[in-house]
């Protein structure tokens, strides 16, 4: 099996994981706190272990790192070449909170780099899921998939639109906003929740994605990989492509997501 089947052996399975979630959502469902205090929930309990399940009979000898998953001792993964990285339910809070804002995220990464990924919408069978060299596609539930493709200037009267987290922001990144709009413009921003952000970017419906907040290795992989097959890159403050490398603390380094040939790109990044 290719990548490109497998990706869409993927997205059935991502699906499927949404299914599972679906019974707990908007339910009177008890909440525990992880080490990092980060929340959980028997969804997102429920989700892994589907994902974990299919994954294995998909491909047995690809290893799993998974937000529900991940004691897994550095001397081990730095053997891994190919692993999958996946969170079984993103966006947990907006999950607790009712909304309708929450994901499954499923990446394949190879020696830190990802190749596919796929972000499934639960609620309503949305799926976005792509790869670089492989495109990027949004699917409605029973529909045929769509290809997808980032957007390389504002549209004409339009203000550039710049995703933000409806939780999680920083001086560092309000400070960037700022720098922004005196360089552009009235900026539009689009606050939404979990790793819908990226997929704004890679529909064409957002202009930049800038993170200046903390992450965690799964909450990003997957919405990578349908950023970068839709002709988006996400690269580090260093301007360096973005990576998943082994290495003791799965928490992000800060990123910018963004149009590879955007017009603005050199303007925007010298205000990092």
């Amino acid at each position: 099996m290719n990548d490109l089947q497998l990706m869409h052996e993927v997205v059935k399975l991502a699906l499927k994981a949404g299914e599972a979630i679906l019974p707990f959502w908007r339910a009177d469902v008890a909440v525990t706190s992880k080490a990092d205090d980060s929340p959980v929930t028997a969804a997102d309990l429920a989700a892994h272990r589907v994902i974990a399940d299919g994954l294995l009979a998909l491909a047995p000898q690809i290893p799993l790192l998974s937000e529900e998953d991940c004691n897994i001792p550095l001397a081990e993964r730095q053997r891994w070449q190919r692993w999958w990285l996946v969170d079984p339910l993103d966006g947990t809070k907006e999950f607790i909170a009712g909304s309708e804002e929450f994901t499954v995220n499923i990446a394949l990464v190879e020696n830190g780099e990802v190749v596919f990924g796929v972000v499934s919408m639960p609620t309503n069978g949305r799926s976005y899921f792509g790869g670089r060299g492989l495109g990027a596609w949004r699917a409605e539930a029973g529909e045929t998939a769509q290809p997808i493709q980032v957007r390389t200037s504002a549209p004409v009267g339009g203000r550039f639109t710049v995703v933000a987290s409806r939780r999680h922001s920083s001086p560092e990144q309000e400070a960037l906003l700022a720098g922004l709009g005196a360089a552009l413009g009235e900026l539009e921003l689009a606050n939404i929740g979990s790793s819908l952000k990226f997929c704004l970017l890679a529909e064409g419906s957002a202009d930049c994605y800038p993170r200046l907040a903390p992450t965690s290795q799964w909450d990003t992989a997957a919405a990578q990989g349908v950023v970068e097959g839709a002709g988006g890159e996400v690269i580090g403050l260093d301007g360096l492509p973005f990576r998943y490398p082994p290495r003791e603390s799965l928490l992000n380094p800060h990123f910018l997501a963004l149009p590879a040939n955007a017009q603005w790109r050199q303007a925007f990044l010298s205000l990092i």
